[in-house]
């Protein structure tokens, strides 16, 4: 059974509780979001596994996850880039989001830290946690995210835009 971090709007720990019944109550919880790039300013994506309780299938962010109890978002965005996808890099912290969003019968109700890193290679892919993935054009990407919402998570869609326009980098 999986512990997360239950928060108040800022961001300040309020408890923890099991994963699946704080998404299905829509508790607000801590998340964090990793986003790594290529020195050609690509973005690597994850196609999320089938298997996930949620979103599986979908296209996302290179990793994402929730700090453990005790557990900083820092520390937590490193482990799970590492057990994701074999990933060891730098990371900073750019901003955090409040987001609440239905996912099927669950509710996403999080703060989430978003890092960003960057990476030259391929990955090497935790199969649970993700099925494919690609290093992506950012203004490919945004100009698909506004033709096929439905092939990716709900928070990409969400944050990703965001973090373009925090960064600077290309658009369409």
């Amino acid at each position: 059974m999986t512990k997360i971090i239950l928060v108040n709007k800022k961001d300040r720990k309020i408890g923890v509780g099991e994963k699946l019944k704080v998404h299905k109550e829509g508790k607000l919880h801590r998340a964090i979001s990793v986003f790594i790039f290529n020195k050609k300013g690509e973005i690597l994506l994850q196609k999320r596994s089938k298997r996930k309780y949620h979103s599986g299938g979908l296209w996302s962010n290179t990793c994402c996850s929730h700090p453990r109890p005790g557990e900083s978002v820092f520390l937590a965005a490193k482990r799970r880039l590492k057990e994701e996808m074999g990933i060891e890099t730098k990371l900073k912290r750019v901003f955090k989001i409040h987001y609440m969003a239905k996912v099927g019968n669950l509710i996403e109700n999080e703060i989430d830290h978003v890092f960003v890193g960057y990476f030259d290679g391929n990955p090497k892919i935790n199969k649970r946690e993700a099925e494919d993935f690609c290093w992506e054009k950012v203004e490919k990407v945004l100009k698909d995210l506004k033709e096929s919402p439905q092939k990716y998570t709900i928070w990409f869609k969400i944050i990703f835009p965001r973090l373009i326009k925090k960064l600077k980098l290309k658009k369409c």
